[in-house]
């Protein structure tokens, strides 16, 4: 029901594709008695005019039936996925704003399966109850009323056999309904694990770990299976065990119209009308039960797609926005600890100022905190304790897109997106010149590869950049972040996989066309931070060191050790 809002647009397809149906089932249920005119009064009574015009009254009533048939159908299709349309935009909408803490909580094999398989769950049930809920009740009771007016002794029948239909409803639906959340949390799974291989099919093959990661998948598939089995089962014996109760109604119609027949209390045509009725009365309870079933597996769909629009997102926007330059950035006592850490902190009690048109680098072994310290500024995480301002003003304070707009940030995995290479550098914002990418690629040390291509910067990139080198996919991203313009440009050790030449000149332009900005580097190598105004060495999550490179080899152990042992593997090489 608190989904309903989604149909409401579409209210007007949601009340034509049931009136549409009711004018079908109107017709069908006067059919049986127009066959029982032709058997009784043209057939037995040797009329043929009455055969051929109430033959044609039946093909005109069938044709009417078929268009109001195909109206309905086409009316709640339309409504349906209108509805999923437009919840599946708003889930993604609300995907985009939780925060990675929240991503991963999910996860995305999860979130996928949500704004997929769930909606169209939801969505068919949508398309099903403009339907059935209609078409089951009303030939439902049009049976009970037709059927009775011919005989009321048919009573009989259906005092026997509705009991024991619904008896099998109640079994069947008691047994599948908790199997619908155990199915979509293990087809959850199936999703989570076929992503992770695609995603990391070059590992896999290098490793030489197929077998393995296909044995790894079939557990998870089976697992999915074994449910799908148990609901097959349970609707295997419900279809034939509805059926039996159906036919043996079909005979107990017969032997009653027989002896009604014998007795001349009816005639053969009504009696075969009768069978038609208690057909389409047992017909319509096996609709219902089936609409009910999809009830069962949409209210689950349901409570999951609730789960993630109700979900509110971690980062909480604030109402401050502005353009001013860049004037400080600031840690105060900020402590960070991931979800699940076990409370292990990786970032501990930071005190740290960066001046506005800085440039600092940040060095550290893997797991010292490194990009969990950066990745605080954007607020992709919010800090555990402590406060992170730029320009005196808390981060959070800020407006998030506008937080965001002033920060140019360049991630460990450079994601390529499917498109061109110039769709890809003005990703950031389309608004931005070609002239201006290809000058944001010029600085990057793109354009000469991106040159050499078949078709330039239109040339078509494939899915993650598959078809680019890493050095060329780091490349585009740091293009698609200085075409922005930023005041504070992140690089999150995103230049490893360039050559020392190439990285050289990439920080030579960056020096000469960025002039002015505050540019924060994560790097690995010593070789990538000399230039740095100031040096922050981390060790654990905290601060061992700050200060230029000179400074540095006099007074910070840790700093001098990391220079002595690259010095020595370069010299090495």
């Amino acid at each position: 029901m608190r989904l309903a809002k989604y149909l409401k647009p579409y209210w007007w397809l949601a009340i034509l594709a049931p009136l549409t149906m009711i004018g079908e089932v109107i017709i069908d249920l006067f059919q049986p008695r127009l066959m029982a005119s032709i058997i009784d009064n043209g057939v037995l009574g040797g009329d043929m005019a009455l055969i051929i015009t109430t033959g044609v009254k039946m093909l005109l009533l069938v044709a009417a039936g078929g268009l109001c048939g195909i109206l309905s159908g086409a009316f709640s299709i339309s409504a349906a996925q209108s509805f999923a349309n437009d919840l599946r935009q708003d889930l993604y909408k609300k995907v985009m704003s939780f925060s990675f803490e929240q991503t991963d909580k999910f996860t995305i094999g999860s979130l996928i399966t949500r704004l997929t398989n769930d909606v169209t769950a939801v969505s068919d049930f949508i398309s099903s109850m403009l339907r059935m809920f209609v078409r089951a009740p009303v030939f439902f009771i049009g049976g009970i009323v037709m059927m009775l007016s011919l005989n009321t002794r048919f009573a009989l029948v259906m005092i026997v056999s509705m009991p024991i239909q619904l008896l099998v409803v109640i079994l069947v639906f008691k047994k599948v309904r908790p199997l619908f959340k155990v199915m979509q949390e293990k087809l959850d799974r199936v999703n989570s694990k076929m992503r992770e291989d695609i995603t990391g099919a070059r590992i896999i093959k290098s490793l030489v770990r197929e077998n393995q990661e296909i044995d790894r998948f079939r557990a998870a598939n089976e697992d999915l299976l074994k449910v799908s089995y148990t609901v097959g089962r349970t609707f295997a014996f419900f279809g034939p065990s509805l059926m039996i109760i159906m036919n043996l109604s079909v005979v107990a119609i017969l032997m009653i119209g027989g002896l009604e027949v014998e007795a001349r209390n009816m005639q053969v045509g009504e009696v075969m009308a009768a069978i038609s009725y208690i057909s389409q009365i047992l017909m319509s309870v096996m609709m219902l039960t089936m609409t009910f079933m999809s009830i069962t597996r949409a209210s689950v769909s349901a409570g999951r797609i609730l789960e993630v629009l109700d979900t509110v997102p971690s980062i909480k926007d604030g109402g401050h926005a502005d353009n001013d330059p860049i004037e400080s950035i600031r840690f105060e006592n900020v402590t960070f600890s991931y979800p699940n850490s076990s409370g292990v902190p990786a970032v501990k009690n930071v005190n740290l100022e960066i001046r506005g048109g800085e440039k600092i680098a940040i060095l550290g072994a893997t797991g010292s905190g490194k990009s969990s310290l950066v990745q605080l500024i954007p607020r992709f995480y919010d800090a555990t304790e402590g406060k992170i301002s730029i320009n005196g003003r808390d981060v959070r304070e800020y407006n998030l897109e506008n937080l965001r707009d002033k920060i140019g940030f360049v991630l460990q995995s450079s994601n390529i997106f499917g498109g061109t290479v110039m769709e890809n550098i003005l990703y950031g914002n389309a608004e931005h010149t070609r002239e201006e990418g290809m000058e944001a690629a010029s600085i990057a040390q793109a354009a000469e590869y991106i040159e050499e291509f078949n078709e330039g910067y239109d040339t078509p990139i494939s899915e993650k950049g598959t078809s680019l080198s890493g050095g060329q996919k780091q490349r585009i991203a740091i293009a698609r972040a200085l075409v922005k313009k930023p005041p504070i440009l992140i690089f999150d050790d995103s230049t490893s996989a360039l050559d020392f030449k190439t990285e050289a000149k990439l920080r030579a332009e960056l020096n000469k066309h960025m002039e002015g900005a505050t540019v924060i580097t994560i790097a690995q190598r010593i070789a990538s931070v000399l230039s740095a105004d100031r040096i922050i060495v981390l060790e654990n999550g905290e601060i061992v060191a700050d200060g230029p490179h000179a400074e540095l080899m006099k007074t910070s152990a840790v700093y001098k050790d990391i220079y002595d042992s690259q010095i020595r593997e370069d010299a090495a090489l």
